[in-house]
């Protein structure tokens, strides 16, 4: 290890990162978002660099009487720690470009901060303390904007509070078995701890009922913002899922496949550009979390699949993201049935939409096709190992996702840029826009070309290039396979565009019943409680008013009960007398 990456190894990128987020308050806005951009390029700078020897666990001391390793440097963190860096880079010039306030800068630098603090713990511990600032941080990333952001802020929250709580259970749990918090001592987390694991980290992944919150929350806040939230909450929870999970289950792989059916078709429904991309964030978990959940049978060659979309995700998501922000930045539309004719009026934002679109839908040539293959093919591999799995469910299921991916980016290409006539004169994207979207598009388009290049930097480099592994994605059967998700996508949607648009009046994602129920139940909660509190508030204060009424008219009381005697005691006996009878009747009451 050299001596630079010595000194590397012992600044933890997300105190640079946090330091940056108060600079960008301190400093004019040209020169806090350059200071920005610098702690950005920092971290992806320092992971590349680490990946050359700097892997071990740093910074490892004690928490609370805890071991705990606040700057765990393995395979898995240097990948998240690449493309984390790299695309807050390309999304912090692009901030600046859209004329993102400060406060939304910041507020995204900090939430950058505690998501590489999360990808970067050694333990449990230090996970889920990040993990939670991650939902405080992205919760103010979201309220800023104000207006309709704030309610469904507060819906963001109450989700991931309640996914904190339960993985904060999950950890809890696992603790009690194992004895130690550290990823190192035990493989995943302890069995014991699986179901409240799974649902913990699945509120963040988006599996299906629990993924509301994405669709309700990310169209809401600056276009700039949604940037930043499409990508790292979500591919943080992937990765957080296989450091759980590391050895698979078929439970999960099945789980992902669901997904990637029911995200595709709930994007079809969408009119608003961000809501239908919020849909394909769920999609496109199902295909990583089938790649981790595949490791079961498949094996090495399925979590590389599952890394290689994680990371190819974020290149092109966010891409997408910025290229629909750019058009609602310009027009102030926010319905793509009112847009239309814009590939004339914005040729550059145009040419972007279409690498993000192919590399999501896999097209040869595109970085989704090198990793969507990878996972399709360990799918289908599956069938070989298992006659349980022989009808080829899960392969099937992942196929449909991606036919639906397909019909969703013609869909909204075909609305947002050919639709109708050109009523919006709109200008094209800015210079630093611009700029962010070359580099997450370039990239997507190097790693598509360049493929080796894109396995080199994932888990188990070896393996997948090594003779052991038919590892060829441009062969034929693939580009074949391609090229019919592109015919279907294509027929389909112009076959179906009249159903599509009567479903999507009136076929409702699973908000349009949980929303109003946890609103009565809630209501109903604080009413009981409130009622029971005035209940108890009242009978105390009774008792309380009988007993000093007693006290002053000792024989009125003994004449209304019945009894007619003469009372006649000293005045320290009647206190412990009346001292004796409220204790009774006190303790009496408690007890019922």
């Amino acid at each position: 290890m050299t001596a630079a990456t010595g000194l590397l190894t012992s600044i933890p990128p997300y105190v640079v990162l946090a330091v940056a987020a108060l600079a960008v308050l301190a400093l004019p806005r040209r020169a806090g978002h350059a200071a920005a951009a610098l702690a950005t390029a920092f971290t992806f700078g320092q992971a590349v660099l680490l990946g050359d020897g700097g892997t071990g666990a740093h910074l490892a001391t004690q928490l609370f009487g805890f071991d705990v390793v606040f700057f765990n440097v393995d395979q898995f963190s240097l990948l998240m720690g690449v493309v984390v860096g790299f695309l807050a880079t390309a999304a912090v010039l692009y901030a600046y470009g859209t004329e993102a306030p400060t406060w939304v800068t910041a507020f995204a630098l900090i939430y950058v901060s505690s998501t590489v603090g999360t990808i970067y713990a050694g333990d449990w511990l230090t996970l889920i303390f990040f993990w939670e600032l991650m939902a405080v941080t992205s919760t103010l990333l979201v309220w800023q904007y104000g207006g309709a952001a704030v309610r469904a802020g507060y819906r963001y929250a109450l989700f991931h509070g309640i996914g904190g709580t339960i993985l904060l259970g999950a950890v809890v749990v696992h603790f009690a078995h194992a004895g130690t918090f550290l990823f190192s001592a035990t493989t995943g987390i302890h069995p014991a701890a699986t179901v409240l694991a799974a649902i913990g980290i699945g509120i963040n992944c988006g599996f299906v009922f629990l993924h509301t919150w994405l669709p309700d929350t990310y169209p809401r806040p600056h276009v700039a913002a949604s940037v930043f939230l499409s990508v790292f909450t979500t591919k943080t929870a992937a990765y957080v899922m296989y450091r759980a999970f590391p050895e698979g289950g078929m439970w999960l792989a099945y789980l992902g496949g669901i997904m990637a059916v029911y995200g595709a078709f709930f994007a079809l429904l969408q009119y608003n550009p961000r809501r239908l991309l919020s849909y394909h964030i769920q999609a496109q978990l199902g295909y990583m979390l089938a790649g981790f959940g595949l490791a079961t049978y498949v094996g090495e060659f399925a979590v590389t699949g599952g890394f290689a979309h994680l990371f190819n995700n974020v290149l092109y998501k966010s891409l997408l993201f910025m290229a629909v922000g750019v058009v609602i930045y310009r027009t102030g539309v926010e319905d793509i049935r009112d847009m239309g004719g814009l590939w004339r009026e914005m040729p550059v934002t145009f040419i972007v939409y279409l690498v993000g679109a192919a590399s999501i839908t896999a097209v040869p040539g595109f970085n989704g096709f090198i990793s969507k293959g990878m996972v399709l093919d360990s799918a289908h591999e599956v069938h070989n190992v298992t006659l349980l799995l022989d009808s080829g469910l899960l392969w099937w299921l992942l196929v449909l996702g991606g036919v639906g991916t397909f019909m969703s980016f013609i869909k909204l290409g075909y609305y947002m840029f050919f639709h109708g006539s050109a009523t919006l004169s709109p200008k094209d994207a800015t210079p630093f826009q611009t700029a962010g979207m070359v580099l997450a598009g370039g990239a997507c388009v190097f790693f598509g070309v360049f493929y080796t290049q894109l396995i080199e930097l994932m888990p188990f480099t070896e393996l997948i290039l090594s003779d052991e592994v038919y590892f060829k994605p441009y062969s034929q059967s693939h580009l074949t396979e391609s090229a019919a998700l592109l015919v279907a996508g294509f027929v389909g949607f112009f076959a179906l565009k009249r159903p599509l648009g009567w479903l999507a009046h009136h076929m409702p994602d699973v908000d349009a019943v949980t929303y109003p129920a946890m609103f009565y139940l809630g209501r109903a909660s604080i009413w009981g409680v409130t009622e029971l509190w005035a209940a108890v508030d009242r009978a105390v204060m009774g008792l309380v008013g009988a007993i000093e009424w007693t006290a002053m008219n000792p024989r009125e009381a003994l004449g209304r009960a019945g009894v007619d005697a003469e009372i006649r005691t000293g005045i320290g006996r009647s206190v412990l007398f009346l001292t004796v009878a409220a204790g009774v009747a006190l303790f009496v009451f408690v007890l019922s």
